[in-house]
């Protein structure tokens, strides 16, 4: 089975990449902006004729699309994660290869939900910032391409290779800083928000059994169950022999000594934060899987502690 996979350097890219070349059936050929790419491509700006060329020259069974950005503002979100996946879809539309198309989407396209409440894919979307929106608008774009494809709706990503930006990521960098100053408490903001983490490398098996599956339309990729962060910065310092106290602030950003929310403007230092959180869900969000179960064969393995401690191997070695 040849396989074209695109944005093979970004954190999922690099763990599907893995887990395919894992699999002896697969050729893979890996399109990118960067250097390291087999094929160097743009599909924010190139054009749907040039990759049809491609596609038929290469003749991919299956496509996996993990481009995309996750920051920014909303024109270069829409660029990345709306007209991309555009230029994808017209291309397969017009090729001759056939392709199955298996594009990675995210959770945040669902919006706030009901504490306590899992979201199924039946549910209806009502994203709440920009990268939701723009992710939801490339959702659509494939569902209505009539080609074979299927979205992968993918909640927290966790474990190695967590960007540092990311509000683990950011937890880890906090208590690091912490360690390494020997400061004995550490003041965060932000652990109330409960989200659905589930680890790189089941998300890659998840993208692996999308492949060989003829299953359509939306599949939610999470762990079936929210964790406060407060709970997630509790286990971080325990597999990190963090001994000093973990104190959580509600109050303006500009009086926290550590954050693990987004960045703000000083426009925003004038209020409490509201969702910390920076993916618009709100302060709870649990994904239900039973669609990946019975479709894909699929269950999650890897448990949130083990995905905390490859994030805290990642940020110690920076001590």
């Amino acid at each position: 089975m040849r396989v074209l996979l695109i944005g093979a350097n970004g954190y999922l890219g690099r763990f599907v990449a893995d887990r395919l070349l894992a699999d002896p059936a697969v050729q893979l050929t890996a399109l990118g902006r960067g250097d390291d790419a087999d094929v160097r491509f743009d599909l924010a700006s190139g054009s749907p004729g040039a990759l049809t060329r491609f596609l038929d020259a290469v003749h991919p069974g299956v496509v996996v699309n993990c481009a995309g950005a996750t920051r920014g503002g909303a024109r270069e979100l829409t660029r990345h994660n709306t007209v991309a996946v555009a230029t994808v879809c017209e291309a397969l539309r017009r090729s001759r290869c056939g392709a199955r198309l298996v594009q990675i989407g995210c959770g945040a396209e669902y919006g706030p939900s009901q504490p306590g409440s899992s979201t199924a894919e039946d549910a209806v979307p009502r994203p709440g910032g920009p990268y939701g929106v723009s992710k939801l608008a490339a959702t659509e774009l494939v569902l209505g391409s009539g080609l074979d494809a299927v979205v992968l709706r993918v909640f927290s990503p966790a474990g190695p290779g967590t960007p540092a930006g990311s509000p683990l990521g950011r937890l880890a960098e906090a208590m690091r800083r912490a360690m390494q100053s020997g400061d004995g408490e550490l003041k965060l903001a932000g652990l109330g928000a409960q989200r659905d983490f589930v680890d790189v490398r089941d998300v890659a098996r998840a993208v692996h059994a999308a492949s060989l599956s003829a299953a359509q339309g939306v599949i939610n990729i999470g762990s079936g169950r929210a964790v406060r962060l407060r709970d997630a910065a509790a286990v971080l310092a325990r597999v990190a022999g963090y001994g000093g106290a973990l104190h959580e602030l509600d109050g303006p950003p500009g009086q926290l000594r550590a954050t693990i929310g987004p960045p703000r403007s000083e426009s925003d230092h004038a209020g409490p934060v509201t969702f910390p959180y920076p993916d618009g869900c709100g302060s709870w969000q649990q994904a239900d899987v039973r669609t990946a179960r019975d479709r894909l064969g699929w269950r999650p393995r890897i448990n949130l502690e083990e995905s905390l401690a490859d994030i805290w191997m990642e940020a110690a070695c920076r001590i």
